[in-house]
């Protein structure tokens, strides 16, 4: 009996030993797990529609796990499936207009900024750049370079409209670059080209822009002043458009133009503000004088 005893150990010790030089054979026996979150994380406004639509952008996240019986356990938090809604910000209403959610296991930037008053700009710019227009899936159109009279290209942080159906495409700060270094590109959307340029006689009044797109033929500028809450709104360098609100910059959004918190249509040659006493003030709330009568979280 105690013989027989000392062979069953044995063989038992034999078919772990089998067990783990398979496990070892087969990744160490091994498992990763992914699992994605019911909800979805990171909304932030990063487009305005018209006078009563935002767009909405957000994204799931994700846990990878992985652990194996001669491997340490590891887990990660990443991110992906990026969402983009349409909201009413006027009217609290139950929930989205629309929404779509990409496929993509990984981020893609999709919301590096609002492109148009209906699509979003994102990717790998000056690389590349995805499109994502409402009512339509992202895509992404990959970019060739060229240089026009410059050199040292910049990190592009703006694409809005231009001239002749174009866009322009600015650095940080990069309208005020000196020497021979590029102050802005013009993105042709249809020939996947960015041509990087100095500002020639014509578009040097630009450099003190906070903001600027063209729309139609006209060049439209937010310019600032020595003094706070100065601020003004310059079509081609000649006029001035009239706003009742004061402000010291302008953001444009599409054809909205944010002015003290207050959400705006820009128009040919004056801006028209709703209500001024409607204000975004945080990131996913509006508020009616000091009421909260929206919120989209």
């Amino acid at each position: 009996m105690k013989n027989l005893l000392k062979k069953s150990e044995i063989e038992g010790l034999l078919a772990i030993l089998a067990f783990a030089f398979a496990c070892i054979g087969l990744w160490g026996c091994s498992e990763d797990r992914i699992r994605w979150n019911e909800g979805f994380s990171g909304a932030e406004i990063v487009g305005f529609v018209d006078d009563s639509l935002v767009m909405v952008g957000s994204y799931q996240m994700r846990t990878e796990s992985h652990e194996g019986l001669f491997e340490p356990y590891w887990d990660v938090i990443e991110s992906g499936h990026e969402r983009l809604c349409v909201y009413n910000y006027r009217v609290q209403e139950n929930g989205p207009r629309w929404c779509d959610t990409l496929g993509e296991y990984n981020m893609t930037n999709a919301f590096r900024g609002q492109m148009t008053d209906s699509i979003i700009w994102g990717g790998d710019m000056p690389n590349s750049i995805r499109l994502w227009k409402i009512g339509e899936s992202q895509h992404q159109i990959m970019l060739k370079k060229l240089t026009e009279g410059c050199s040292s290209e910049f990190g592009v942080a703006s694409v809005k409209q231009w001239l002749d159906g174009k866009f322009i495409a600015l650095g940080e700060k990069s309208l005020n670059a000196g020497g021979d270094s590029c102050q802005y590109a013009v993105l042709d959307t249809l020939s996947g080209m960015l041509t990087y340029k100095r500002l020639g006689k014509d578009l040097e009044w630009i450099k003190v822009c906070d903001d600027v797109r063209a729309w139609g033929k006209d060049v439209y500028c937010s310019a600032p002043d020595e003094h706070p809450l100065e601020g003004h709104i310059l079509k081609n360098n000649i006029d001035t458009l009239s706003s009742p609100l004061i402000f010291s910059r302008g953001i444009f959004w599409g054809k909205m133009i944010e002015l003290r918190a207050s959400i705006c249509r820009l128009e040919a040659k004056a801006i028209i503000c709703l209500n001024p006493d409607f204000t975004w003030r945080e990131p996913l709330k509006f508020y009616q004088n000091d009421e909260v009568v929206v919120d989209l979280e």
